[in-house]
Parts: C-alpha cells; sequence; structure tokens
C-alpha cells in the first residue's frame, strides 16, 4: 500500500530494528570479513517501507550512546544488560551511512533514548497530521492515541488504540502505569513479584490508576497483596523509569523531517563495500539516474511482477481454465486451507494454486458462513485434479509442503512429484539464520510484508477458523500464500544450487524425507490406554507420597510447584548455599541447582523426583490417551525438519522423542507403546554414532581399531586413562570414562568435566590429557575445526550440511567459546541426523518396493521403530539393520542393534 501523503509522519525506533535484526538474520560478512547480518536486514526492512508506503516525512531515531537521564534516577537502570556484542557495535556505522545516502534524516539526541524523541515529536504533530511509529516496543504503546498508531513491520502488525486494549487489558493512558506493576526485567525496572499483565491489568482496571491501587493496597488479599505491599515504595520511582519524557529539546522540527534525494553515488559505494551486490539494482543506482524522493526507492524483487493477479474459483468455467494452466505448468505451486492444524483429521476448505509469480487461483471449498457464495464441489474438484497431482513428471514445490500432503492424503489424494519446499530450502541454506515460516522469509529475502492468518482471522478464542472467513478476505490470503510461495523458490533455489554440499543435502536427503515423515506421520503409532490410565492413578499417589514427605523433612506445607517457596524453604529457613540466582535476583530452584544441593542435602533430591514424576503424569500419563486419534485409533506425533541447526529431527503434538530411556517411570510409559494384533515391535538403534563419527573424522588411528576390533570404546578409555588392563576396568570408572569420550565429543572443558565427575579440577584435566595422548587424532581434528570454522565461518557434515558459526571470530569470549564447541560436534551430530535420515528414506522406500509386512512408525534421534508381522519380524530385524549399517561408508563400521517385543520398552 502506498501512501504518498505529506501528512503523516513516519518515525522508526532505530535501535529496536538494529537489535532485532541482529538476532534474527544470518551470519553475512562483508568481503573484508567485517559483519553485516544487520545491516543487511535493517536494509531490507527500511528498503521494504519505503517501496510500500512512500513515505515523505521519516526520520529514523536512535538511542544516544552512554547513560541517559534515566541512570540519574536509578543507577541500577539497564544495569544487568549484557554490553553490546563486538560484532553489533561493527555494523551501526554502516547502517547509518546507509540510512543518510537514502536521504531519510536521523536524530540520535545525547542524554535520552529513542522513545523519548518520538514521544516528543508526537506531542508536537500540527493539526491534520497522522504519526506512525515503527517499532515493536511495548513501553511506546503509551504514546498511542486517535493520531498515533504503531508498526510492527517485522511481525506485520499495527496497534490502535483498541489493539493496545486488546494486547494490554488497559487503554494508552495506563500503559506507564501497567509498566511499573509488571517491572522490565530487560531494563532492570523494578516490579511487584509475581505481577505480571494480567494481575496488573485488573488491578487497573478495578482501581482506575497506581495512585489508587497503592492508596488501597490493603484491599488486595493473598501472597500477590503481600507482594504489592513489599513494592509500594519502589513503584514511584519505576513509574518514574517507564515513563517516556515528552520534551527533549530538539534541533530540528517535524517540518524538518522529510525524504530527501538519494545519493546514488554513495549508495554504489556502499552496496558493493557491504557485498550487497543485489541491491545494486536498486532505480536510485541503477544506469536510468538518481531516483527522487517521491519515486520508489527500492528494486522489486528479483522477476517478480509489477502487479498481481489472483483468482476466486467459483464456477465450472473459471476452474476449466486454471486446470489447464496446472496441466500446462512446469511446476506447480500448492497450499492448503483447513480448518485445523491437525493434518490428519483437518477438512479441506480449499486449494490455492500457481505457477507464474503473480499469478494464483484460489478454489474454495467449504466456506459456510452466512451468506457464502455458492461453491463448488469438493470431491468432483479432487477427483479432476488428481491426475496433476498424483503426476510423478509434475514437479511440486510448497511451504512446509508436508502439511499438504497429508491433509490431501486424508482426503483421498496422494500427492507425487514434490520437488520443492521453501521452508526445507531456506533451512538447508542457513538452518540457523532466520525463521523459516513464510511470512519471515516474504520479509527477508522478498522485502514483503505479507496479510497474516489473524488480519483476517482475529486472535485467542474469538479466531475464526477458515471456513468462517469471508471470501473476500479468504481467496486473496490463500492466493497470496501459493503466490509469495513461487516467489520464494525462484530466489531460494538460486542460492542453493550455488552451493554443490548444500544442494546435494535438499536434493538427496531433505525432500526424499518428506513424504517418508508424511507416511509415519499418517501411520501413527498404537497406546494401550489402560497402562496409561494405571500409571496415571500409581504416580498420583507416588506424587503424593513424595509431597508429603517434602513437607515433612521441610517441618511444613510448602507448594513444590512454586519456585518462590521452595527457595523460601531451602535458603531463608534451612539455610543451603544459594549456587545461582535469576535475572531478577532471586536465587535459582532450577534442575542443576537442585541436583548440586541434592549432592549433600535430601529434600532437594524429593523436591526433584517429585519434578519428574510430575511432568511425566501431566506430558504423557494423562495427556497421550486424549492424543489417540478416533478414526485411526492411534496417536499421530509431528515430526519437524526444520528444527535443530544439526538437522536433527524433532516432534511434537505429541512429543515422542522426550519420553526418558534411563529411569523406571520413562520406560514404563514405553510399556504403553503397542502394536496391532498379530504384530510386534522392532526397535533398532545405532550403537554410540556420534563416537564412531569422531574415530571416522578424526582418523585417529587407535580409535579406528578400537571400533574395528569390536572392543567396548568406554571400557578401552577406561583402561588408558586409569592405566589398568581391560579386563579390570570397573563399572565406575567406564562410566567415567564415557563421560569423557561424549563429553569431549560435545569440547566439555577440565571445569565442565570435573563438575560431571565430581573430581577436581586438576585431576580432570589431567584425564583429558591422558585421553588425547592416547587419541592424538581426535585433538587435531579439534583443533581443526575451530580453525575451519574460522576461516570459513561455517563447518559441515560429511555430505555437506552446513552450519554458519557467526560467534565464532567474536571478541566476546564467551560467545566464541560457545561456537567453538558447535564447531567440533556440529559435524559429528549432523552427520548422524543425516545418516538416519538416508536410512530412513532407503528402508521405507524399500518396505514399499517389496511390499513388506512392516511400518516405520517412530524416530526418536539414533532409533527407528517398526511395526512388523510376527511371522516377518525375525528374518526383517536383521535385513533392516544391515540396511542402515549401510547408509554410510565408513573407516569403522557402523553398528544398529535390534530389539523385538510386545511393546517399546521390551524391545529394548
Amino acid at each position: 500500500m502506498t501512501n504518498p501523503s505529506d501528512q503523516t509522519l513516519w518515525l522508526i525506533d532505530g535501535s529496536g530494528w538494529l537489535y532485532r535484526a541482529f538476532h534474527a538474520l544470518p551470519p553475512l560478512t562483508a568481503p573484508d570479513g567485517s559483519p553485516t547480518g544487520a545491516v543487511f536486514g535493517f536494509g531490507n526492512m527500511l528498503r521494504g517501507l519505503l517501496r510500500e508506503q512512500n513515505p515523505q516525512r521519516i526520520a529514523v531515531i536512535f538511542d544516544a550512546r552512554g547513560k541517559n537521564f534515566r541512570h540519574e534516577l536509578d543507577e541500577n537502570y539497564k544495569a544487568n544488560r549484557p554490553p553490546v556484542p563486538p560484532d553489533l557495535s561493527d555494523q551501526f556505522q554502516p547502517i547509518v551511512d546507509l540510512v543518510e545516502a537514502l536521504g531519510i534524516p536521523m536524530l540520535q539526541i545525547s542524554g535520552v533514548e529513542a522513545d523519548d524523541v518520538i514521544g516528543t515529536l508526537a506531542t508536537q504533530l500540527p493539526d491534520g497530521m497522522d504519526l506512525r511509529i515503527v517499532s515493536g516496543d511495548k513501553d511506546l504503546a503509551q504514546l498511542i492515541n486517535d493520531r498515533v498508531v504503531m508498526i510492527d513491520t517485522m511481525k506485520g502488525k499495527t496497534m490502535d488504540v483498541e489493539g493496545v486494549v486488546e494486547k494490554f487489558g488497559v487503554p494508552p493512558e495506563r500503559i506507564i502505569d501497567l509498566l511499573a506493576l509488571m517491572g522490565d526485567s530487560s531494563d532492570n525496572i523494578p516490579g511487584i513479584e509475581k505481577c505480571g499483565i494480567k494481575t496488573a491489568a485488573k488491578w487497573l482496571n478495578q482501581f482506575g490508576d497506581l495512585e489508587t491501587i497503592i492508596a488501597e493496597n490493603e484491599q488486595i488479599g493473598g501472597k500477590i497483596g503481600d507482594n504489592l505491599r513489599a513494592g509500594l515504595e519502589q513503584l514511584p520511582k519505576s513509574r518514574q523509569l517507564a515513563t517516556i519524557k515528552l520534551d527533549v529539546e530538539l534541533d530540528v522540527g517535524i517540518d524538518d523531517l522529510k525524504r530527501g534525494e538519494p545519493d546514488a553515488e554513495a549508495l554504489v559505494a556502499l552496496y558493493k563495500r557491504l557485498g550487497f551486490n543485489r541491491w545494486l539494482d536498486d532505480p536510485v543506482v541503477n544506469d536510468e539516474g538518481v531516483a527522487g524522493a517521491g519515486d520508489v526507492a527500492v528494486a522489486a524483487p528479483p522477476d517478480a511482477p509489477d502487479d498481481t493477479t489472483y483468482h476466486t474459483v467459483l464456477d465450472q468455467k473459471a476452474f476449466d481454465a486454471m486446470l489447464k494452466a496446472l496441466k500446462a505448468a512446469d511446476l506447480i505451486c500448492l497450499d492448503c486451507e483447513t480448518d485445523s492444524l491437525d493434518a490428519i483429521t483437518g477438512g479441506l476448505v480449499g486449494l490455492s494454486f500457481a505457477v507464474e509469480p503473480g499469478e494464483a487461483w484460489y478454489v474454495p471449498f467449504t466456506h459456510d458462513y452466512m451468506g457464502a457464495p455458492d461453491q463448488l464441489d469438493r470431491e468432483a474438484c479432487l477427483d479432476a485434479l488428481k491426475p496433476i497431482l498424483e503426476d510423478e513428471n509434475t514437479p511440486k514445490v510448497g511451504q512446509h509442503i508436508k502439511y499438504d500432503l497429508n491433509v490431501l492424503a486424508h482426503h483421498g489424494v496422494q500427492v507425487r512429484g514434490v520437488a520443492y519446499d521453501t521452508m526445507l530450502e531456506s533451512f538447508t541454506l542457513n538452518a540457523g539464520g532466520t525463521r523459516h515460516d513464510m511470512d519471515t522469509l516474504a520479509q527477508t529475502h522478498l522485502g514483503l510484508s505479507t496479510v497474516k492468518f489473524e488480519d483476517i482471522a482475529g486472535k485467542g478464542k474469538k479466531q475464526l477458523s477458515f471456513n468462517q472467513i469471508d471470501l473476500e478476505q479468504a481467496a486473496p490470503y490463500a492466493a497470496e500464500d501459493a503466490d509469495i510461495t513461487l516467489r520464494l523458490h525462484e530466489t531460494l533455489w538460486g542460492k542453493l544450487a550455488e552451493t554443490a554440499g548444500q544442494k546435494h543435502v535438499f536434493e538427496a536427503i531433505e525432500m526424499p524425507l518428506v513424504p517418508v515423515l508424511a507416511d509415519i506421520e499418517r501411520t501413527g503409532v498404537r497406546i494401550d490406554k489402560q497402562t496409561l490410565a494405571d500409571l496415571t492413578h500409581e504416580f498420583g499417589q507416588r506424587i503424593d507420597e513424595l509431597a508429603e514427605q517434602a513437607h515433612e523433612m521441610a517441618g511444613q506445607p510448602f507448594n513444590l510447584g512454586s519456585p518462590s517457596q521452595i527457595g523460601e524453604i531451602l535458603f531463608e529457613k534451612m539455610g543451603l548455599p544459594v549456587v545461582r540466582k535469576t535475572a531478577k535476583g532471586a536465587p535459582s530452584t532450577n534442575e542443576a541447582v537442585l541436583s548440586e544441593l541434592a549432592a549433600d542435602h535430601e529434600l532437594p533430591r524429593f523436591i526433584l523426583d517429585w519434578r519428574s514424576l510430575s511432568k511425566l503424569r501431566s506430558t504423557y500419563t494423562l495427556t497421550l490417551p486424549e492424543r489417540i486419534n478416533p478414526h485411526t485409533g492411534r496417536v499421530h506425533t509431528s515430526y519437524h525438519q526444520a528444527g535443530a541447526a544439526t538437522g536433527r529431527l524433532s516432534s511434537s503434538d505429541p512429543n515422542l522423542q522426550n519420553i526418558p530411556i534411563r529411569t523406571s517411570e520413562g520406560r514404563r510409559i514405553r510399556e504403553a507403546f503397542i502394536p496391532k494384533d498379530g504384530h510386534k515391535l522392532l526397535a533398532i538403534d545405532y550403537s554410540q554414532v556420534e563416537l564412531r563419527l569422531m574415530a571416522h573424522f578424526s582418523g585417529d588411528e587407535s580409535l579406528i581399531e578400537a571400533f574395528k576390533g569390536g572392543q567396548d570404546i568406554h571400557s578401552t578409555t577406561a583402561a588408558e586413562v586409569w592405566g589398568v588392563p581391560l579386563a579390570d576396568v570397573s563399572g565406575d570408572q567406564r562410566r567415567a570414562a564415557k563421560a569423557i569420550n561424549f563429553g569431549l565429543i560435545y569440547g566439555i572443558s577440565a571445569f565442565g568435566l570435573a563438575r560431571n565427575l565430581n573430581i577436581g579440577r586438576a585431576e580432570a584435566a589431567e584425564h583429558i590429557d591422558t585421553f588425547f595422548a592416547r587419541y592424538p587424532g581426535v585433538k587435531a581434528y579439534m583443533d581443526g575445526c575451530k580453525r575451519k570454522a574460522k576461516d570459513n565461518g561455517y563447518v559441515e557434515t560429511l555430505y555437506g550440511r552446513r552450519l554458519y558459526l557467526p560467534d565464532i571470530k567474536s571478541r566476546n569470549q564467551a560467545a566464541r567459546s560457545g561456537a567453538e564447541r558447535v564447531a567440533i560436534n556440529a559435524p559429528l551430530q549432523g552427520t548422524a541426523a543425516d545418516i538416519i535420515k538416508r536410512a530412513m528414506i532407503d528402508i521405507h522406500a524399500w518396505l514399499a518396493a517389496d511390499k513388506l509386512p512392516a511400518k516405520m512408525i517412530m524416530q526418536v534421534h539414533d532409533e527407528l521403530v517398526f511395526e512388523v508381522a510376527d511371522d516377518a519380524v525375525e528374518d526383517l530385524a536383521k535385513q533392516i539393520s544391515d540396511r542402515m549399517e549401510a547408509a554410510a561408508d565408513l573407516a569403522v563400521p557402523l553398528l544398529a542393534e535390534a530389539g523385538i517385543g510386545n511393546n517399546w520398552d521390551a524391545a529394548h
């Protein structure tokens, strides 16, 4: 949308944009090696705003460096913030250069923050002028009124007065009071303990304002009332710190905040210096001359059309025309709209398609709001589309297309020819660089703000399902999804194809895995409800017993689920040492702290046991029965490819990968996973795969020989470290050696190993030195990983999966050390992930081609679980294990160990 009016002022919170771009964008570097990720993200957002809004009155506002007047009010203001990362501060000047070269005024006023400058300008608006504050900062909500709105371009959301009330529960004039009550840990503004947004809004709506709350504080009872009274003295200062200053002395007025002529020569020099070659096509810097301030000062995305045509297909003639275009297309982008997020049970509301950028179709089927127009019959349309969608030779592309495969399979269409997925293209290009949803990718790679689902459906309890949304809104939204996805593919595929390794990972691993995971999700796993019901009852009794015993030890009852009450008992009443504190300064009671205290004190162990059992009960024994699909009688999880940066899969709804195997309670939950009648569960997992990969990557002869000889690597390490014969290694020594082996894979330090083994740091360092003396190739590999990462900015798996490490050259020692640890481990963990994916692709195809009586039903880290017919399970256990072991050609053998049983635990 373009608004050339001179009666709208746009003020950009430049500091907010800078930080968000730094943390959201990939670790880019200029040709000279300097960081540019934040500059690129900031510039993309700014160029997008100029293109879409064409503002004439505009300014970018930055926080001033150093302290400001709030530090004079409270010396602890923002005291807990870490120093600005050097890689971020180094990018400030290039951003300033960009803003100035684009002809945009910039303000940075000493002694105040950007919010104060924006607030002051908001009070100076002349009659008839509106203000658009471009920011996501909640503090600025206090400035919103009938003429001032706030726009978060990164999320595509606009907040007006009604939006403030909807989000915060109070109008803009009460935001300062709300912030004072809540406090702000990021700014180190103290609030009332345990007073969140809902409680603060409730009090303000009841009493009217902060002054009345303070005066009437005795009316608020309970623990939260006590907290309020304990914090009364600090509230006036907190309110003062949260108040935006409205009278900053400025050298410029609103009439001075006008967009000027861009400096084409300066932009060309800047873009070349930063390595932003694609930006050289901007109208302001190309051969056609310099654009004026009234022209669009940014280029359209590569090959993007000047306009769009979106069709709503409501009759047979329009459908036939679309069908003809689909049949003639070289590539089809498809997207499903459903009435539920559950792909297995969701009803198909409509389908959108695109075959060329700028044109898309939406075919609605079941929009059923009052006054909805007649729509085409879904089954008839699917019958007509089926030959195209099931044609292996007609390539398809989508965004998170696995979801669409499952939806269409639920409606009788088995989509084939799936060649591309923009989510996976982005993930393969840079797994950790940005989010991989379509809206974020469109903003990052195309500079486009897309229509969000909440924009047309609302949010919260009042959110509409897609079938309830008017076609005037639903059709453009759905068509845009297909159009933008197709444009994203054209951009992302061009980048992906530039690197052979990443292209191989995408084509040979990620995309072939999509239909495999879709099939696993649709198959699901059978659950024994009675076993879980029995466990729920048993766990409940044990939870009550643990609580009663904990109360006896404490000498009083307390809530074992309350960190603050636990802290009062352990640290105030019992006087246990405070191991570490939370961000707000309270003694921490997290798992690591309680585990450390449990070594010398009994009560923390009971609290940990209570927490563990309560989590298992709430997460699994109570919840899994509710997840059983009534149509299939099975539980269907969702697997995520674009999650962990190393490429490891995760699962959700429900998460089947976090059920503990080392505790008896976790194993008993696994007993509830059972096969269908006449079948067994077959579980096969890779043994010590990451250590075997360490042997392969490092080329260490001793480590390779140990694995080739079938030795127990942990016992072998123990024999070396403690200088005892292999036959004399004790169980404790083997367990300690296991901690050393796996710890070194993750780049553990002597300090970390000492803590894990409960030994002195000198002894731990000696163990590490002995290990490296025995396996010198491992030390050389680790040093080489860090060196390559610093040279290249990334590390790679055996198959070319790349993980960028933006902190590998950081001047912050902690950040750099963390990146170095990742540089060592990521190739191992990522290659392990690639190997099991390769095995899944091979085994799935083999089972289907030979029509064997087995189905892959779960993937859990290094383990695959199958449901196999009784009379075939022994033979298939051997054949599947062989295929898993053949999934990679390494310097050492892979070992895949199989187990068979009538439930998942028994199969181990």
